[in-house]
């Protein structure tokens, strides 16, 4: 899961950078998404060590930071839902890049949630 967690912090880079490129690069809380990747990148890379405790606090320390995402951006489902149906709003990228950002966020959760279990499940926590 360490791995995997370098890598849905990049794609929250990524995601980050093109909110930001995509509202004009005016808006600065385009690149809040930025943020929680790079923490996910830093905590998977500290996960990647050999000591079992070290590498199990890092992953729930990490999947806090992805929780902590998805909880704030979650709403922004429901706005991505309205502007599918037509509504408009002031700056549609932007709720398509919360939308992104709180999918990436449910799926990161959800997958370490399984992983934890799965290790509970085989002994190996």
């Amino acid at each position: 899961m360490a791995k995997l967690t370098v890598v849905f912090g990049i794609l929250l880079v990524l995601l980050g950078v093109f909110g930001f490129v995509a509202t004009g690069s005016v808006h600065y809380t385009a690149l809040i998404p930025c943020a929680f990747g790079v923490l996910l990148a830093i905590f998977g890379l500290l996960a990647q060590t050999p000591d079992a405790s070290r590498r199990k606090l890092f992953m729930h320390i990490a999947v806090t930071v992805g929780l902590v995402g998805f909880l704030g951006t979650a709403t922004s489902l429901v706005n991505f839902i309205q502007l599918l149906q037509g509504k408009v709003f002031p700056y549609p990228a932007a709720v398509e890049a919360k939308a992104a950002m709180a999918v990436l966020t449910l799926v990161y959760v959800g997958l370490c949630i399984r992983s934890f279990i799965a290790a509970r499940r085989a002994g190996t926590v």
